[in-house]
């Protein structure tokens, strides 16, 4: 049975597209009504998610399109590079699809993000839709057109900004997602509420028993509100110009630790709830927050069962890592930090302010 619980608006004018939030999505064609017309249609997606869902999405689009072939990649974050994004392009070409074939992204963020590139680069862009499968990706990459593949010394580091024609958030797909995917997709609704609303954050504590247990009411506010917050800011600064970066809050961090490590090594969910604790750290050193704000980000974090000491990558290693961030400029450290309950801010930090951080955040002994 199809539940449609939310329709939430990314608005960006004559590119505004729906985030629908529900149960029994991707088997109800309603889900893929009124998007562009065309003879074929690509699934993209890993060779995890296509045994459970790609036969369900292929059967729904049979019912609009004349031909839907599916592309089935290596899953993890360590084929998100070049050579797999060349076996997307390498299909396509071969199934001779034409710059109306639409592409479906079917998985967690990694497949999201390389569908996304692929569907900005192929014949110069062709129209695709995100179908997250993952939690991590139904409150956040599959929301707001950033598509990227990694680079050996920094994450999303080559890439576009092609928002998607809609987002299909089915909540059924999460019943199959290992425990270990669930917690880490809890770091970016943990993020929202740090960074944006503090009641949020209030409700996620007093709720973290009911979503690790995959509650369906509880998952599905969860969404809806991250995907709120994220949405109006996408909307006010779709190219991250101004305060959509405050969405990076933790990842100048989690992104040296994914890199640092190896990629995979780390889920991104796991490396951005460590990344606040140590965002929450530095921004008490500076004064921006007190020491129960700082203390109260590192408890939820943890009760979430996400990790909160980091991996010693070496002082000089996560220097090095984070002043090739994206948000790095002219060779500066810049970080998102917590000012205030709810609020967050972007800081430029030098390298003896954030030491004292690595240190005590930090240990050679930390796995996951």
């Amino acid at each position: 049975m199809t539940t449609l619980l939310a329709t939430i608006d990314v608005e960006l004018g004559a590119r505004t597209y729906p985030i629908l939030v529900g149960s029994g999505l991707i088997g109800d064609v309603s889900s893929v009504a009124d998007l562009p017309k065309a003879d074929a249609c690509a699934i993209v997606t890993n060779d995890t998610v296509a045994p459970l869902y790609a036969e369900r999405l292929s059967r729904t689009l049979a019912g609009r399109y004349a031909h839907v072939h599916q592309v089935v990649l290596p899953d993890g974050e360590a084929h998100k590079d070049w050579q797999t994004l060349q076996r997307v392009f390498d299909a396509l070409v071969a199934e001779h699809c034409d710059r109306r074939t639409t592409i479906f992204a079917l998985g967690g963020g990694v497949v999201g993000d390389m569908a996304g590139f692929a569907a900005a680069c192929y014949m110069r862009g062709v129209p695709y839709v995100q179908v997250p499968t993952t939690l991590l990706a139904q409150v956040d990459s599959s929301v707001g057109g950033k598509t990227a593949i990694n680079h050996p010394h920094g994450k999303n580091m080559i890439g576009t900004f092609n928002q998607p024609h809609r987002v299909i958030a089915d909540l059924d797909t999460l019943d199959s997602l290992p425990r270990r995917e669930l917690i880490a997709g809890l770091a970016e609704v943990i993020k929202y509420g740090v960074m944006a609303d503090d009641a949020f954050l209030d409700w996620i504590e007093a709720n973290l028993p009911a979503l690790l247990a995959r509650d369906k009411p509880a998952l599905a506010h969860a969404i809806d509100r991250s995907c709120r917050i994220k949405a109006a800011l996408v909307a006010a600064d779709e190219r991250e110009d101004g305060v959509r970066a405050m969405l990076n809050l933790g990842h100048t961090f989690g992104h040296a630790i994914e890199a640092g490590l190896g990629y995979g090594t780390w889920l991104h969910g796991e490396a951005v709830g460590c990344g606040m604790v140590m965002a929450a750290d530095l921004a008490r050193r500076l004064e921006l927050i007190d020491e129960r704000q700082a203390a109260r980000i590192e408890r939820v974090v943890a009760a979430a069962g996400l990790p909160t000491v980091a991996p010693d990558l070496g002082f000089e290693r996560w220097i090095d890592l984070m002043r090739g961030d994206k948000k790095a400029l002219a060779g500066e450290m810049r970080f998102v930090l917590p000012c205030g309950p709810g609020e967050a801010m972007l800081r430029s930090v030098a390298p003896a302010v954030v030491a004292p951080t690595l240190e005590r955040c930090s240990s050679a002994a930390v796995a996951v």
